[in-house]
């Protein structure tokens, strides 16, 4: 039998045809987000690589074909909950929501469709989508977490010699009085080095505890790269006014410290005995 064939194709397209046109408003509420919502600037990526780590599974694994398999009931069930969850959290524009259960709805309709040994297969690959969805609760934990990071750049400079006095999030020099916003907790790269690191830790051989430390180690690692970031940032006020950090400095230093924070995998993924990449899921 033909592993892709017209009989084969129709039901899953028309399958996916009905799941884009159901789903439409949602995604085009994902869209708006990712593009004015710079903690989920990332988000666009995620859609791309599902699909990639998907068609690459369906490569590398001959067991996953596109046969025809009796339609499973674990699957109908599984994709009328979270349609009905879908269209409960449309109807109160808990956009948020409506997004998690169209991911369920993925899961549902690759179960019904292909079976379950199948969906086991792409577990990953569906679950990755959950990190595209923006949470609408994330603003509540800028202001402490740019508090945080406002005590420990601050001090970090006064035990290297800076003058600064820190009350909150406000850290007053000699020549400035800075304050440390929303824009500087570090939530975007915590978000952004999360969504990276589960995927390192599924593509790269590995032990379970290994994979789990891998994706832990986010939060310690965005947290102190943002608090070096600040830190310099004060150094650069210090020595050049506020104007000068804030308008070139603290756009261009944040990407330069990610980047540094990336370059610190190779050595963590080499400490937690990681291998090479795993060729039949890439």
């Amino acid at each position: 039998m033909s592993r892709f064939s017209l009989r084969t194709l129709w039901l899953p397209v028309a399958a996916v045809a009905a799941f884009l046109l159901l789903t439409w408003p949602v995604w085009r509420w994902l869209w708006s987000e990712w593009m004015t919502n710079d903690y989920y600037s990332h988000g666009v990526l995620i859609p791309p690589l599902a699909l990639f780590l998907t068609v690459q599974r369906f490569r590398n694994d001959d067991s996953l074909t596109l046969r025809p398999v009796p339609l499973s009931a674990g699957g109908l069930v599984l994709l009328a909950l979270t349609l009905a969850g879908f269209l409960w959290a449309l109807q109160n524009l808990a956009y948020y929501l409506a997004a998690y259960a169209m991911v369920g709805m993925i899961a549902g309709m690759v179960w019904l469709l292909a079976g379950l040994p199948v969906l086991r297969k792409l577990l990953f690959p569906i679950g990755y989508l959950l990190l595209m969805v923006p949470l609408p609760f994330i603003d509540r934990y800028t202001l402490p977490l740019a508090m945080f990071t406002g005590v420990c750049s601050g001090q970090l400079v006064q035990f290297l010699g800076l003058d600064v006095t820190i009350v909150g999030n406000s850290v007053t020099l000699p020549n400035a009085d800075l304050v440390i916003g929303a824009q500087c907790s570090g939530v975007n790269s915590l978000i952004a080095l999360t969504a990276l690191m589960v995927l390192a830790a599924y593509v790269l051989e590995g032990s379970l505890w290994s994979r789990i430390w891998l994706v832990v180690l986010a939060v310690p690692l965005a947290l102190l790269g943002n608090i070096l970031r600040v830190a310099t940032l004060l150094f650069v006020a210090r020595a050049w006014g506020a104007d000068a950090a804030f308008t070139f400095y603290h756009d261009y230093s944040g990407i330069l410290f990610f980047v540094a924070v990336l370059l610190l995998m190779a050595p963590i993924t080499r400490l937690l005995r990681f291998g090479q990449l795993r060729y039949d899921v890439i």
